[in-house]
Order: C-alpha cells, then sequence, then structure tokens
C-alpha cells in the first residue's frame, strides 16, 4: 500500500514553492536592511524577536529530561550555528541575493563529506562525481582570478560550512529527544550566542528596522513550518528539485529592487550545483538513508 506522502505530489510541490518564497523574502528582507544595522546585531534581534514562537513548545521543553552529554551538544551547536547566522547576515549586506542563495546550496555538499569523516559514511563513486561537480559549480560562481573576491563570498561560504556542522550535531542527538525541543534548544542557545557579538557593536535600531527583522522571524519561522508540510506530503525526491526556483526568485528580486543584473554564472553555477545535491538527494532515497540535508533546512 502506498503511503501518504506518495499520493500528494502536488501537495508537496505547492508547500516546498511556498518554503521557497518564505526563505527568498528572509533573503530580500536582510538585504532591505542595507547594513544600517551591524550583521551581528541583525541576527541577534532577529533571533530575539523570534522567540516568541517558541511559547507553543514550551511544555514540550519543559517536559524534556536533558542529560550532561546532551546539553554540550546543544551549547556547541549554538555556538557554530550563531558564528554561521552571523557570518550569513554579513554575506548579506555584501553580495548579490543570487550570490548568496546558490552559494547556500553548497550546504548538502559539506554535509555529505562530514559525513563521511565523522560518521563513518561510505562515499561511492558516483556521490564522489556529485560533490566534484558541485565544488565546479562553486567555482563558476566565484572565478577566482577572474574577479576580485568580496569577503561577502568568503562568508558565505564559511555559512554553509557552519550550518553543516549544526545539521549533523542535530541529527546526533534528534533521535533522543523532540523536534519541539531541538527547534527550541537551537532558538534559545543562538539568541544567548549572539548576544555579546551584537553588544560589540550595537547601534540602536530604528522602529522599522525592528519591523524588518520581526518580518525576518515571521517569514523563517513560517518557511520551516511549510518545509515540514511539503516533506509530509511527498517524497524528497519530489520535493528537492522545487528549490531551483529559490534562484529564479532570488535573481528576479535582485534585479527588480536591488539593481543587481543577472548573471549568467551565478545561474549556471548555481544549476550545476543543485543537480548534485539532487542527485546526492536521490542516491540517498534508493539507499533508504538520510544524511544529506534538504537546501534552505537549516536557513534561518
Amino acid at each position: 500500500m502506498e503511503s501518504s506522502a506518495t499520493q500528494r505530489p502536488g501537495l508537496g510541490i505547492f508547500w516546498m514553492m511556498v518554503t521557497g518564497l518564505c526563505f527568498v523574502a528572509v533573503t530580500a528582507l536582510v538585504k532591505a536592511l542595507g547594513g544600517r544595522v551591524p550583521a551581528a546585531e541583525s541576527a541577534f534581534l532577529r533571533y530575539l524577536l523570534g522567540l516568541v514562537f517558541l511559547i507553543p513548545m514550551w511544555p514540550s521543553m519543559r517536559a524534556a529530561s536533558l542529560t550532561p552529554r546532551l546539553w554540550k551538544l546543544f551549547g556547541l551547536r549554538g555556538v557554530v550555528h550563531s558564528l554561521g547566522v552571523a557570518l550569513w547576515f554579513y554575506a548579506m549586506t555584501r553580495i548579490p541575493l543570487a550570490e548568496v542563495t546558490a552559494l547556500n546550496y553548497l550546504n548538502p555538499v559539506y554535509v555529505t563529506l562530514l559525513a563521511v569523516l565523522f560518521l563513518g559514511e561510505r562515499l561511492a563513486l558516483r556521490r564522489i562525481m556529485a560533490i566534484l561537480a558541485a565544488l565546479v559549480g562553486a567555482l563558476i560562481i566565484l572565478r577566482p582570478g577572474f574577479r576580485e573576491l568580496d569577503p561577502g563570498h568568503i562568508a558565505m561560504l564559511g555559512t554553509a560550512f557552519l550550518f553543516s556542522i549544526s545539521y549533523l550535531l542535530a541529527k546526533v542527538f534528534s533521535g533522543e529527544v523532540s523536534a519541539a525541543v531541538v527547534v527550541g534548544m537551537l532558538s534559545i542557545t543562538v539568541t544567548i550566542g549572539l548576544a555579546p557579538m551584537a553588544w560589540a557593536v550595537w547601534v540602536w535600531p530604528s522602529l522599522g528596522d525592528l519591523a524588518i527583522l520581526f518580518g525576518v522571524a515571521c517569514f523563517a519561522t513560517a518557511g520551516h513550518y511549510t518545509m515540514t508540510l511539503a516533506f509530509a506530503a511527498a517524497p524528497v525526491t519530489v520535493t528537492q528539485p522545487i528549490t531551483f526556483l529559490q534562484l529564479v526568485w532570488s535573481v528576479a528580486l535582485g534585479a527588480a529592487f536591488f539593481g543587481e543584473p543577472a548573471d549568467p554564472w551565478v545561474i549556471a553555477g548555481g544549476v550545476l550545483i543543485l543537480g548534485a545535491v539532487i542527485f546526492i538527494t536521490w542516491r540517498e532515497a534508493v539507499l533508504k538513508r538520510r544524511v544529506t540535508p534538504i537546501v534552505g533546512e537549516t536557513r534561518q
């Protein structure tokens, strides 16, 4: 008998499209801040304002029994994710929307490599070829030697790497605690982790900037929720290709609102990276394993 996940592919595609729009809205709103609020402070305020969404999770979090080992893992993940978020907000002030989106596709590739190093995963030849293709895609986007690299590019590469570590840490303890605890602890630890970074560069934001950051929190939360609905409605192999639309929408928004012309090299590199990610995801589905995350799964 078919599972419900295979019976509603149209609904899964719809929810993944909504997810992509939410995440692109997050990126565009951060871009709209225009550096008026320092990156670390913007990231801190986004998480601080987003704590309101933890209220429904509070009973589950209070009921959780956390061992010293889990506290250490949650703390480590909070530090890693805090650094990744700060770098992501910084990258948004430096490089075009499309480049941020395209480089974010490297996240699952990093996870695959780290899973081999730390979780004992095997790396078959086809997956090695997919990873190499993704790295070529990154080189096409960055084009080192043919143009001057911005610090935002380096920050985005670091963001994807740090988020992949965060994801693997989540995989380690996700079988021991509920999803509500995983999400809630991440929000709390990242808020705490970003606080000293924000304090070091603090400027008083305007009410308009606070409204934008609250919008970021709303769209990020909505995106994670609709992504969950997409996974429940259709297989990953059906919903994963829809993430390409995030790149399309990023290019369109960048051109329409931020004066960022469409760069064919960025589009080509992003397509190559996403193609590799889709292949890796498909292989994991065939092997009935989920080590590689979905694009955007650790997004803010």
